[in-house]
This record gives structure tokens, C-alpha cells and sequence, in this order.
């Protein structure tokens, strides 16, 4: 008690040193800076810049240097204005979050009064002041491209596959929406999902990433949504589309049906009622009707006579799609700056989602299959007040709420449970397919998380941009079965009985109550980002807290107080888990067209907090003897932080204003990694519970080439090689395969997403105002798999030994511009997987590395007739989308 008072007196005093200082940044913003001078090349000083439209400027020093701050990333028109001088507009200057644009200004003398020169502005090919490997991909890039959600856009970019950033675990990026996490604390995923109809800018940051950002190890996601606009704009977007492919791995799918797939998107903003406000409102409805079938020959209620295989049916024999979405999201933002100098927005993103999957078994009694049930809300309140033009702060304070379920019906007590009863099946019939009953399992996840965050910025000097900020995080989190069926013996009858109290199955584990927990995390940065040109210095720590807010065992030897002759100690509550890490970048240019960067920096963050708490209630293990029942893997709600160091070096080069190169190599040392450690009691009985005992490593590099307008084509390449390798690719693996009778000692072997090769390829080809045709490859070589010669024990070879086939993925995007007077109108095509590639890192059969053929066929007869196991076939869509003049 005594060392957490202590430590809660130290990290009093360094918040209160960090309020004290009147400094910090809002993340979502960026800042212009650049000097002015006269056409001799003399500094003008007390020259005014202007960023025409949101009251935001600054004024040259006596060095002809200016800076605005507090910039929202996306494009602007740039004004620069001196007495004597014709003023000069730079229209279509692009400011990306957390980073400086230059703009520099050069003008020419005139007598007459009024006089302009515009100049539009290109964005830069490179930009040759960043420390690590950053990607801004602005709202004009991502229409021109076949895209349509943030995932899609992040799995693009250069050293992520299929969301793992350069060879980390999933659950280890950092998703913000204008700056503030959006991630569940449950399982460390993004809480919503997000269309490209509302995003301005996407930031990807896969390297090392500042002191502002925590929570993450791999990587940062940081999505700046659209604001509201000076002038009443309305714009939208529909299309439908299908499946079509001849292949015989999808059947049911050879023929176009243009309307299984329908999107309709609404988009309006402008100023709103009130003087100095504005708004933005967007709305979509999306359904996917999916690409897999089943048949309704049969019903959950029927009944058969199994003994002497007599079927009776009462399916009406109509196809069923499965593997179904439909999906309703909105997205609402208001902003006042009616007081000179503070702006008060709120903002609201609404996400509900009904999902039905495609389980092989009840393709012929879909009425049985679960239904998946999402509902996410992240609302706001947002405050910014400039001090002066070198300083702000900003106050966020957040809900992020999340509710999934999954079952059948919504109530454990539903008659329909009791009359379809338990699900049956006859392996001589369809290959053991379920013939009645519904799926019976239920689970419920809830998580509230509030969040208040207090940023401040200061350019303290020409060349110091300070930024500190403290956040808090307090999550309400709910879990587990919401009731369950049990089967009981009723005077030699089974009878299906529903349960809310807690009760032990089979496994002896607690399922039928919901746990809830109430974990509370915060953070303090402070950071520093010192400029000279392109020379830039990036230096910054960050503390992080963490309390579990559970109990664990007394005695671990004795968790359940039960063992006979020992002693009983109460349990006790976990610890405040405390890490500091710093993190630094440094940028040096070598020539006008060239730079290399250098970057270091601890990274920590909590595993989902599913795996602290899930299985934690340690009086389970009451009756636990060697030999006996085993009781799974047990939580452990005191484990500490999971931790990455981290290594990058680059370097740029442009070549001309057409083309420039961008290498990186990156190093990642992954420690305290999420594994299971095996306990022994007093009565010589062991457990297994989690623990940071696991580790890995991964290394490569990146290559990225990008080439603007020759013409009307621009294009970039980028590739990646990674050796991304660890103890385990899974927290429970050890605990498997020591279940399974394997060496359960550590060993270095591939993870599970250790993709060696990836290629993305962007192709753009367009006439401004008129058309443009787009595509995306994406070549990759494989991920491992574990090889099996026979069957039976033994029979696996090394874990991921084995290499599945390397794939091809090609999509399309043609657009053609229609001018009809008060609108601007687009028709445009896509096609996704155009080349029907039906394997990219799925399922492949142990004992031949194919997705298509086993050497037990007989064994594996319902899933080679799974259709499941393939990637998503070709996918057709055609729509329109416009906007107002």
C-alpha cells in the first residue's frame, strides 16, 4: 500500500508539471510554415500569411520566417500579402496531420494596389522532413482508387498485410478517429467501421511512431473525418453488384444478380442555423447478400427417426444466401467558433451491423445458424481555444460504446430453444450435415469506455514545436454467455433447460454468468519537435498506467484455497502496472532532393483485456487433482504491458519531379509477449494460466517508388521482405501443444502471418474532369502452415515448416465525368479480384499445403466440399455518385 501511495504521489507531480507547461498538439492538425522573400531574395518581415476561409494566419519575423499552427488536415488556399507588393494565393496547399508544410513565398514589387498572382501548389512527391515511414492518404487520392472502407485503404499501404503492421500480432495498432482512440479495450480492435465518404485524410504510420501515441506496438491508424463546409454542399453515392465467377469451387454463382450487393450513401453540410456554425451529416445503407449458399430442406423443430434412418423434412427446399451483411451507419458533426479564438464541435459516428456467417454443417438447415449483432457509438465533445498564434490547447472527452452478440435469439428463454432443441446430425447422411435443432451457444460482449483527453501546442521558437497532453481512459466491460441450454436428465430424458445462473459445464468452467470488469488506463507525453528546414529532431517520452482493477490468487499454489493442510490466503488485488517509454527520430537531409532518417523507441500496450479476464475466477480449480478435468487456460488480470523495441533507418531520393525512391530498414525486438506458464500445487496438480512469457522478433525492409503525372498516369510500387519469427503465434499455442502430448519448451519458429514477400501495385490513369481508370495489384508469396506425413500422433512436422502458395490479386476501378449543370455526376465500375484468385492465405489441408486436395479424402469429405475455405470470388459493382457545384 505504501509503494502505490508513492507512486501515485510521482505521477501527481509530473501531471501537474506537465499542465504547467504551456504547451501540447491536437492530433488531426498540421502546420504550415515557410519564409518570405523579396524577388532579390532579401527576408520581407511583416508580411501577413492568410489561410483563406478559417481565420487562421501568422505574420513574418524579422528573418522573413512565419508558422501557422493548428491547421486541419486538408486543402487549402494560402495567401500572402505585403505593402508594396503583389500578393501571392497558393491554392490547393494540402497540410497532413501531425506534419509541417513548407510553403515559402517569394514576391515581386507593384505599384498597383489589388494586384495577385495565384500559383497552385503540387504536393510534394516525398516529404523529406519526417523521422519514420508515415503515409497520408488525402480524400482526392482515395476516390480516384478501388477502395471503400478504412481497412481497404490501410491494407495498401507498404509493410501491412492483412492488418498486421510489419509482422506484429492483430491488436496491435492504435485506431483513432481526429486524433482520440476508437479501440476496444477488449480485444484491441477498432470499435467502427468507417466508408471513404467521410474521411479527409488517412494517416498510417507502420514504424516507429511519437510519444502522443500509446496503446499500440505496430502501428497508428489515424482517420480525420470530414468537417462541416462555408457553402451548403450535398453529395452522395450508389451502387449495386454481384458475384460471378464459373468456377466450381462457388457454386451458385454463374449467373450476374446485380442487386445482391446495395450501397446508398447521403452526404449534406454547410452552415448551419446559428451564426459561426457549420455542419456535416452523413448516412449509408449497405447489404451483401454474400456469395454462399444454402438449402432450407430442413427445419430447426423437425424430427427423425435416426435409428432406422427415416427422414422427415419440412424445408420448403429455397436457396438461402449465407455469409450475409447489412449494415446502417451514420456520421454527424456540428462546430461553433462564434468566439474569436475557441471552436466547440461535437461529433458522433453510429455503426449497427447484422451479420449471418456460413457454417458448412447447417447448409441445409440455415435456420439454426446463429445471427452476429454489432452496435458501436463514438461520440464527443471537442474544445479548442488559441491562446495566441504560437499556442493552443484542446480538450477531448469521448464515449466510445460497443455492444456485439451472438445467438440464435436474442432471450435464453425463447420457446423457439426448447421446441428445435439440441443440433443432430447422421455422419452417413450429406457428410454428418445437421438435419434439426439450432446452434446453441450464446455470447455477449459490452464494452463503455470514456475517455477525456488534454492536449496543448506551442511553437515556443522559429524552430521548437513542444507538445504534451494527458490522457484517461475508464472502460465498463461486460462478457460471456447471456444464459445457457443445458441439457439435463430428467428420469432417464434429456431435457434442454435454460440457465442464467452460474453453473459448470462439462470443462468445469464458469459459462453461464456475465463477467464484468471496470479497468482504468492513463497517460502522459511530452514531446518535442525541433525544426531546421528538413532537418528534423523528434524526441519524447511517454508514461503510461494501467490497474486491472480484479483479484487474483493469494497463493498461486493454492489458488482455490482448498487444498488440505495448507494454509488459506485471501486473494489479493492486482497492481498498478506502470512503463515509461521514450522514443526519438532524427531527419537529416543530404542534398535538395535527398535525406535519411534514424528512429528508436519503446512501444508498450496491455493485451485484449479478454485474455486478463476471461477464465479468471480461480475458484473453478477447487477439485483440481493430477490427472483430472482439465479447466483450460486460466486468466490472469496481473499481467503487465506487452513491450516492442523498435529500430528504423531510411533514406529518400527523388529524381526530378517525377519520381522518388523511399527505402527503409526496420528492426523490432518483441518482448513479454502474452504465452502460458504451467503453476504445480501443493497437491502436485498443475494449471495453466497466461503469463509474459513468449517472444519474437522481425526485421526486413521496404521499398516504395512513387511516380507523378507523366502525362495522365501516376503509379507507386511498393515491397516489403520481413522475417517476422517468435515463441508462439498464439497465447494458448504452448499450452496446446503440451496438452497434445508436444515439447512445450520455447523455440524460434515463423509466426502464423509470416508473409516473407509483398508487392502493391497503384495505377492511375486520368483526364482531369472527364475520366480516369485505376488499378491495384498485390502479389504476395505465402504464409506458413505446418506440414503432416500420415496421421495420428507425431504426424505434424516443424510448426510452420510448410509455405502456402503465393497469390495474385488485381481491382478495377473505371470512372467516367458527366457534367449536367448544377451537379457534378460520375458513373463508375469496380471489380474486386478481377482475376478470381480463389486462395490468399486460407485454409490449406496439413498433409498437402492445397486448399484443394487431401490424402484422406474419405476423413476430409465435408470440407473439401466446403466452399468457405476460398478467398471471396470475383465481385462486380456499377454505381453513380455526385456532387453539388
Amino acid at each position: 500500500m505504501k509503494k502505490q501511495s508513492t507512486n501515485k504521489k510521482k505521477l501527481l507531480l509530473v501531471i501537474l508539471l506537465l499542465l504547467a507547461a504551456p504547451c501540447i498538439m491536437a492530433q488531426g492538425t498540421g502546420k504550415i510554415a515557410g519564409r518570405v522573400l523579396d524577388e532579390m531574395g532579401n527576408p520581407l518581415s511583416g508580411a501577413v500569411i492568410v489561410v483563406e476561409g478559417n481565420k487562421q494566419g501568422a505574420g513574418s519575423d524579422m528573418d522573413g520566417y512565419y508558422a501557422i499552427i493548428n491547421v486541419r488536415a486538408g486543402e487549402y488556399r494560402v495567401s500572402c500579402r505585403y505593402v508594396g507588393y503583389k500578393t501571392q494565393s497558393v491554392s490547393g496547399v494540402r497540410v497532413s496531420s501531425d506534419q509541417t508544410r513548407t510553403l515559402n513565398f517569394q514576391l515581386t514589387s507593384s505599384t498597383i494596389m489589388n494586384d495577385e498572382v495565384i500559383v497552385v501548389a503540387k504536393k510534394p512527391l516525398l516529404e523529406f522532413n519526417q523521422t519514420s515511414s508515415v503515409s497520408s492518404i488525402n480524400k482526392d487520392e482515395i476516390k480516384n482508387l478501388p477502395v471503400q472502407s478504412l481497412s481497404d485503404i490501410v491494407n495498401l499501404q507498404a509493410g501491412v498485410v492483412d492488418g498486421h503492421f510489419r509482422g506484429g500480432r492483430i491488436g496491435e495498432v492504435q485506431y483513432q478517429v481526429d486524433g482520440v482512440t476508437v479501440n476496444n479495450p477488449y480485444d484491441n480492435s477498432s470499435s467502427i467501421t468507417l466508408d471513404r465518404s467521410i474521411l479527409e485524410e488517412v494517416q498510417v504510420i507502420s514504424g516507429t511512431f511519437d510519444a502522443k501515441y500509446g496503446q499500440a506496438m505496430s502501428g497508428v491508424v489515424n482517420a480525420v473525418l470530414k468537417s462541416g463546409s462555408k457553402e451548403f454542399e450535398y453529395s452522395g453515392e450508389f451502387y449495386s453488384g454481384t458475384y460471378f465467377t464459373t468456377d466450381n469451387r462457388y457454386p451458385g454463382n454463374e449467373k450476374l444478380q446485380p442487386l445482391n450487393i446495395q450501397s446508398y450513401q447521403f452526404t449534406v453540410s454547410g452552415p448551419a442555423v446559428f451564426e459561426n456554425t457549420t455542419f456535416f451529416v452523413s448516412g449509408r445503407k449497405f447489404g451483401n447478400k454474400g456469395y454462399m449458399k444454402g438449402t432450407r430442406r430442413f427445419m430447426p423443430t423437425d424430427k427423425h427417426d435416426y435409428e432406422n434412418k427415416v427422414l422427415y423434412p419440412n424445408g420448403d427446399n429455397a436457396e438461402v444466401s449465407l455469409g450475409t451483411v447489412d449494415e446502417s451507419s451514420a456520421q454527424f458533426k456540428v462546430a461553433n467558433q462564434s468566439v474569436d479564438g475557441l471552436q466547440v464541435s461535437y461529433q458522433a459516428t453510429l455503426f449497427d451491423q447484422k451479420r449471418t456467417p456460413y457454417l458448412h454443417n447447417y447448409r441445409f438447415n440455415p435456420e439454426g445458424i446463429k445471427t452476429n449483432k454489432t452496435v458501436s457509438v463514438t461520440h464527443g465533445l471537442g474544445i479548442t481555444h488559441t491562446l495566441s498564434d504560437k499556442m493552443f490547447y484542446r480538450l477531448n472527452l469521448r464515449e466510445n460504446y460497443f455492444d456485439y452478440i451472438d445467438a440464435r435469439y436474442e432471450s435464453v428463454f425463447d420457446p423457439r430453444y426448447l421446441s428445435a432443441g439440441t443440433p443432430l446430425s447422421d455422419d452417413s447422411y450429406e457428410n454428418g450435415a445437421i438435419m434439426e435443432g439450432v446452434d446453441l451457444g450464446r455470447f455477449k460482449q459490452k464494452t463503455n469506455s470514456f475517455v477525456a483527453k488534454l492536449e496543448y501546442t506551442w511553437q515556443a521558437t522559429r524552430n521548437d514545436f513542444i507538445e504534451a497532453g494527458f490522457e484517461y481512459q475508464k472502460s465498463y466491460i461486460e462478457f460471456g454467455s447471456p444464459g445457457l441450454l443445458v441439457e439435463t436428465n430428467v428420469n432417464g430424458v434429456q431435457i434442454l433447460q435454460p440457465r442464467t445462473e452460474r453453473v459448470k459445464t462439462s470443462a468445469n468452467q464458469n459459462l453461464a454468468l456475465i463477467n464484468q470488469y471496470i479497468p482504468d488506463q492513463l497517460a502522459v507525453y511530452l514531446q518535442d519537435r525541433i525544426e531546421y528546414g528538413d532537418m528534423v529532431v523528434r524526441a519524447g517520452v511517454r508514461y503510461e498506467m494501467f490497474n486491472a482493477n480484479a483479484k487474483i490468487p493469494g497463493d498461486l499454489q493454492n489458488p482455490a484455497n482448498s487444498i488440505a493442510g495448507a494454509q488459506a490466503v485471501p486473494p489479493k488485488r492486482t497492481s498498478t502496472k506502470m512503463a515509461l517509454a521514450p522514443r526519438i527520430g532524427l531527419n537529416f537531409p543530404v542534398t535538395v532532393s535527398s535525406s535519411v532518417h534514424v528512429s528508436y523507441g519503446h512501444f508498450y500496450q496491455l493485451p485484449g483485456l479478454s485474455l486478463l479476464y476471461d477464465n479468471a475466477d480461480y475458484a473453478i480449480l477447487d477439485q483440481l487433482q493430477a490427472g483430472g478435468i482439465s479447466y483450460g487456460v486460466m486468466g490472469n488480470p496481473d499481467l503487465k504491458p506487452e513491450k516492442t523495441i523498435q529500430y528504423e533507418f531510411g533514406f529518400k531520393q527523388g529524381f526530378g519531379d517525377v519520381l522518388g525512391a523511399d527505402i527503409s530498414f526496420f528492426y523490432k525486438d518483441i518482448r513479454d509477449l502474452l504465452g502460458v506458464e504451467f503453476v504445480s500445487t501443493y497437491s502436485a496438480a498443475d494449471y495453466a494460466r497466461f503469463t509474459n512469457v513468449d517472444f519474437g522478433s522481425v526485421y526486413g525492409f521496404t521499398i516504395s517508388l512513387s511516380e507523378k503525372s507523366i502525362g495522365n498516369l501516376s503509379s507507386s510500387v511498393d515491397y516489403t521482405l520481413q522475417y517476422a519469427q517468435g515463441n508462439s503465434s498464439d497465447a494458448k499455442e504452448t499450452a496446446n501443444r503440451a496438452a497434445g502430448g508436444k515439447d512445450p519448451r520455447p523455440r524460434n519458429i515463423p509466426f502464423n502471418w509470416d508473409q516473407r514477400n509483398t508487392l502493391n501495385c497503384t495505377f492511375i490513369y486520368s483526364e482531369p474532369g472527364d475520366y480516369s481508370i485505376s488499378t491495384i495489384i498485390k502479389l504476395g508469396s505465402g504464409q506458413p502452415y505446418t506440414p503432416e506425413i500420415g496421421s495420428g500422433f507425431n504426424a505434424a512436422l516443424e510448426t510452420n515448416s510448410g509455405q502456402k502458395k503465393g497469390y495474385v490479386l488485381v481491382d478495377l476501378r473505371a470512372e467516367k465525368s458527366v457534367d449536367i449543370g448544377v451537379l457534378e455526376l460520375n458513373v463508375f465500375a469496380r471489380v474486386f479480384n478481377l482475376l478470381n484468385t480463389n486462395f490468399v492465405n486460407g485454409f490449406v489441408f496439413a498433409n498437402t499445403g492445397s486448399p484443394d486436395y487431401s490424402l484422406t479424402p474419405n476423413s476430409d469429405r465435408a470440407r473439401l466440399i466446403d466452399p468457405s475455405r476460398f478467398q471471396e470470388p470475383r465481385r462486380i459493382e456499377f454505381g453513380i455518385s455526385f456532387r453539388s457545384k
